[in-house]
């Protein structure tokens, strides 16, 4: 069983990276925790609430969690996928979350789509790339064949209709 953290903006693209890390960790069970960071408040009043927050909920689509189904029906591989955020900007805070959740892998933020949800929103790679668990890669090639194919699958469907 592998942990992976994928640090991610809750967008569609934030998908791409699944068939390559299935194949990677083919035959292995995987547990998925898709995340946003957040830089922790200084109000005292957003720090008492914290636990009752629910607000960085409403950047999760419907579409988002309908998608995530469908992955772990695709992919036997997916044992689960939990949706998190990530309140803090030390690299201490970070360290803890990660034992705390058993992460063994993240994906590199610069296979993720990672653009900010508001103005706390931290960029990723500050925390992952100082911290000890190790980063995943993406294997970029097989994904643009895929997409090449799929272009001159479609180019040609379109000469064959006119």
């Amino acid at each position: 069983m592998k942990n992976i953290l994928i640090p991610t903006d809750f967008s569609a693209n934030a998908f791409d990276c699944i068939p390559s890390l299935c194949s990677q960790f083919k035959g292995q069970d995987l547990h998925l925790c898709f995340i946003h960071l957040f830089k922790l408040s200084d109000s005292i009043n957003e720090l008492l609430l914290l636990s009752r927050r629910s607000k960085e909920y409403e950047h999760v689509k419907d579409s988002f969690y309908t998608e995530c189904e469908k992955l772990k029906k695709e992919y036997q591989e997916i044992r689960s996928i939990k949706i998190d955020f990530f309140y803090g900007s030390t690299l201490g805070q970070f360290k803890n979350y990660l034992a705390a959740n058993e992460i063994d892998f993240i994906l590199h933020p610069a296979d993720c789509s990672t653009s900010k949800l508001n103005k706390t929103s931290i960029d990723p790679s500050i925390l992952t790339d100082r911290c000890d668990t190790p980063l995943l890669r993406v294997q970029k090639e097989k994904q643009l064949v895929h997409t090449l194919q799929t272009e001159k699958t479609s180019e040609v469907e379109i000469l064959a209709e006119a």
